[in-house]
């Protein structure tokens, strides 16, 4: 199972938690200040697995994996208790980077070292005595020497006799000694419940989690319309009428024979008449005047975007450790 830092997980995290957002409180151990808390490690459900610790001067600013079922969350003073971490657990934990990759064989050796201040664990020897967590029961064979007590023996004077030897009884063959169980690569609900186990007591503010799914939309460029103009050529024709006016002289032969009188006419040079001659010249401009205007506009269309996704929450399972059922599941 996969660990995320909650803010990969859900970015808006903080709202959960009201105003009781563990990072960057302060860590101690009993009154000892020993580090802070530096994140907080979900795992695939949202479940809240550990808390991602810095050891600070403590064991020189160490980064390493606190389970949460380990820790007392004071919001009143503004700390995170962790009573039963010890400094060479501490030291035997392996240390977090930026680069480290949290996998199930990481996960395990923290595990590892945390069970082995779980109150009541104990490792399995072939000497142990009572219930190991294979659930056999094992005994050290017998190293008795002396004669076993025949119940037929007198007693004389408070005391047994041994005159007569007693009959051997046959001692039982040694137990086999059960295999070790394998390493589990992921925690069991038996065996690790009190790493992962959050409470009202200790962790009053932690929020049960459930995905829901948020339909949003975003305003985002997809393209762009240019409207550009160009100018073309052509030939163009205008006429115009003009007038010129010229000049006539005709001559027209006389048909009288009517002689003039002696001295009547007076011959000379000269001008006898001047005529002004117009005419009109065509003179051709050229002007720009609107032919049609273009409208540019936009038109919104609406539509529905649907999406289907899977979505989860987060459930309590209520079991009583007991014959007698002193929980109200309401």
């Amino acid at each position: 199972m996969s660990l995320y830092k909650i803010k990969d997980f859900d970015p808006e995290y903080k709202k959960h938690f009201d105003d009781g957002d563990v990072i960057g409180l302060d860590l101690y151990a009993e009154n000892d200040k020993i580090g802070s808390v530096d994140d907080i490690m979900v795992d695939d459900n949202g479940s809240i697995r550990y808390l991602l610790i810095n050891t600070g001067m403590w064991v020189a600013g160490k980064r390493v994996l606190l389970p949460i079922g380990r820790t007392r969350i004071d919001y009143g003073q503004k700390r995170v208790y962790a009573e039963t971490l010890t400094k060479s657990q501490v030291e035997a934990l392996p240390e977090l980077t930026e680069e480290t990759h949290i996998d199930d064989n990481h996960e395990e050796r923290v595990r590892d070292i945390y069970r082995s201040s779980t109150p009541g664990f104990q490792e399995l020897t072939p000497h142990t005595i009572g219930v190991g967590y294979t659930g056999a029961e094992i005994s050290p064979a017998s190293t008795h020497s002396e004669p076993m007590l025949d119940l037929d023996t007198p007693y004389v004077d408070g005391q047994v006799e041994y005159d007569r030897q007693a009959a051997p009884v046959p001692m039982p063959a040694p137990a086999p000694v059960p295999a070790p169980m394998p390493v589990a690569t992921t925690p069991t609900v038996d065996r690790d419940a009190d790493m992962y186990a959050i409470d009202d007591r200790n962790h009053p503010s932690f929020k049960l989690y459930q995905e829901r799914l948020i339909a949003s939309k975003t305003r985002q460029k997809t393209g762009e319309a240019v409207v550009r103009k160009h100018v073309e050529t052509e030939t163009a024709t205008a006429s115009v009428p003009v007038e010129k006016e010229r000049v006539v002289i005709e001559r027209m032969p006389s048909t009288g024979t009517t002689a003039a009188a002696p001295g009547e006419v007076a011959f000379k040079d000269g001008e006898v008449s001047r005529v002004e001659v117009y005419e009109e010249v065509a003179e051709f401009r050229k002007e720009a005047f609107v032919r049609e205007e273009v409208k540019v506009s936009k038109v919104v269309e609406h539509e529905t975007a649907t999406t289907q996704e899977q979505v989860r929450r987060e459930e309590i399972d209520i079991k009583n450790a007991g014959d007698r059922p002193i929980v109200d599941r309401n």
